[in-house]
């Protein structure tokens, strides 16, 4: 089993979905949590309570991702209350599905790029800043950047900048034996916007029939198992690497 005791994680938009997983994975395997939300104070208290649980300890702050100084203080208060971050996690975001080129409104294309893009990048810049050495960045992509898929170009397009990033700071950052890979996860059941759709929902059924293996969407724990990897000594000579999480499916 993986060891994280002593090492401190920040994981962006934790308190629910893949980031809730994420910190609940860490937790479990001893490290200490910095938990971010934006707006759900109750959700990200449930995180703190579920990560104590564990065992480990956790703070909850506000912070919203596309502002830089809301960013500056999500790391200044993880730094504060436990000394050092050896792992940070891009993770928080939102999805707009079903919405074709031609009706994207420019409102959704400054909320996705400020939130996916901008808030992506400047967390995972912060980290390079203030992650210690032999740390761990990873960011969570998405498949729709490995394939088109009609409807989700506004959504493929803010995630797609990201990742050609985690290329880049993996060569930058080599030197002090940080990696930085991404997780592009396919649909996952509990997050984005499967986060509450019922099983009859027919873009559900449609995704999950065509993943090879067990027929279903992914999950969060699914995202969290290899976040466990990436974390872990066995990924410690692996960066600039995007493991797409499908089910066996191309996307």
């Amino acid at each position: 089993m993986t060891d994280l005791r002593g090492k401190v994680a920040l994981i962006t938009g934790s308190a629910r979905g893949i980031g809730q997983a994420i910190a609940l994975r860490y937790a479990a395997l001893g490290a200490n949590i910095v938990v971010n939300y934006t707006r759900d104070d109750a959700a990200a208290r449930t995180t703190v309570s579920a990560v104590e649980a564990r065992g480990a300890e956790a703070i909850a702050v506000r912070c919203d991702v596309s502002a830089i100084a809301d960013l500056d203080a999500l790391f200044r208060a993880g730094l504060e209350r436990f000394g050092r971050l050896d792992i940070v996690v891009a993770n928080a975001g939102v999805e707009i599905v079903n919405q074709p080129i031609a009706e994207v409104t420019e409102e959704q294309f400054d909320r996705l790029f400020a939130i996916n893009t901008k808030g992506a990048f400047f967390t995972m810049q912060k980290a390079a800043q203030h992650i210690a050495d032999e740390g761990r960045i990873l960011y969570i992509g998405s498949t729709t950047t490995h394939g088109a898929f009609p409807g989700a170009g506004l959504y493929g397009c803010s995630k797609m900048a990201p990742q050609y990033l985690v290329d880049v700071l993996a060569m930058e950052v080599g030197a002090r034996n940080i990696t930085v890979n991404s997780i592009e996860a396919t649909a996952i059941d509990g997050a984005g916007v499967f986060t509450e759709s019922g099983a009859n929902n027919p873009l559900r059924q449609q995704i999950a029939a065509t993943r090879p293996i067990e027929n279903r969407l992914g999950t969060p724990d699914d995202v969290a198992d290899a976040a466990e990897y990436f974390a872990s000594p066995l990924a410690r000579w692996v960066s600039g690497q995007h493991l797409l999480i499908t089910g066996g499916a191309t996307q």
